[in-house]
């Protein structure tokens, strides 16, 4: 094995194991410092691994995973008859310390020797991204970050999809994408070491952050923005050009299309289909109870705050442009 065994789990508190997971980059954390987690940016990732945020899970469905691990595992073994080890240490790779892994468990592949187990639950929503034996993005990441610190060559993954659709697959290591995660986790554990916040991107789960973080402002405060601000500024009002012109072709592509169905429900041609559909739907009316009963209406009012962004720029006058370009002019 190319690890260190850097601790035990058995008896571990969940603080001291939420400290050792500080240490470095763990499985799980693989497509957080990649930019491909959905639910999780960088810069959370960063401000857990710097100790200015608790990492903390307490979902219904990481609380399930872990309870139906063990099934998982069984019903594997069951189905194959490939025996698992569970793994009870938090390892740490020899070559690239940064890099930790905390596995479910390890088996013998009749090909590849010692592999690496991993057990996972799915909802029945989720069912597309197991077809063909397919298994998400972030969990190749994570399998793949495994396989770089254990050294072995391949990994058996086992998910139990809405509760009663189990399936398991063979994934192989790759040295490409373990060369890729060596590459971006080093350089994001620099940026820990250094106490410098990774970059914002334009995520859900970046978006979500920054508006927790930031959540509050001083009224009426101001401040001197950086040159910087310029291009992001031009870039805001392109994309939004960009983004109102590609709403417009949709919506005429949409209009045409109803024009055609008429009074039809559905259209085809080749492998596609479109529907225009009545939905007849029951609305609460917040107004009309605001109106007929007042008393009623405020006494279930629940406030709520949020920050509105706003990107204003000055119109530039005609006798401000002339004389800019003067002094332009003068210049050259």
């Amino acid at each position: 094995m190319a690890a260190f065994v850097l601790a035990s789990t058995d008896g571990l508190t969940h603080e001291e194991w939420l400290a050792y997971r500080r240490l470095g980059i763990g499985g799980s954390d693989a497509s957080v410092a990649c930019g491909v987690n959905k639910y999780k940016s960088p810069v959370e990732l960063w401000l857990e691994k710097t100790g200015q945020q608790i990492s903390e899970d307490t979902s219904e469905a990481a609380y399930w995973g872990t309870k139906l691990e063990s099934i998982v595992r069984d019903e594997f073994t069951l189905r194959t008859g490939i025996k698992v080890i569970p793994v009870n240490k938090i390892l740490q790779s020899k070559d690239y310390p940064f890099m930790l892994a905390n596995l479910d468990g390890v088996c013998l592949c009749p090909e590849h020797g010692k592999c690496i187990f991993e057990a996972k639950t799915a909802n029945a929503f989720k069912a597309g991204e197991w077809e063909d034996n397919d298994v998400p993005h972030e969990y190749i990441l994570q399998i793949q970050h495994y396989l770089c610190v254990t050294g072995y060559n391949g990994a058996y993954i086992a998910v139990l999809i809405g509760g009663n659709a189990f399936q398991w697959t063979f994934v192989p290591r790759d040295e490409e994408i373990i060369s890729m995660l060596i590459r971006i986790e080093r350089d994001f554990w620099m940026l820990v070491q250094d106490d410098v916040p990774p970059p914002l991107d334009g995520t859900d789960a970046c978006t979500k952050f920054i508006s927790r973080y930031y959540a509050e402002c001083v009224p009426k405060s101001k401040i001197k923005l950086p040159n910087s601000a310029v291009s992001l500024i031009t870039e805001f009002n392109d994309a939004k050009e960009q983004e109102n012109i590609c709403a417009a072709r949709k919506q005429r592509a949409a209009n045409l299309l109803k024009q055609m169905l008429g009074e039809h429900e559905i259209g085809t041609i080749g492998d596609s289909y479109v529907k225009w559909q009545v939905v007849n739907q029951e609305k609460f009316s917040a107004d009309l109870l605001k109106a007929e009963q007042p008393e009623i209406h405020a006494r279930y009012l629940v406030k709520s705050s949020h920050r509105r962004f706003t990107i204003k720029t000055a119109v530039k006058s005609d006798d401000d442009s002339k004389s800019q370009i003067q002094s332009h002019r003068k210049a050259g």
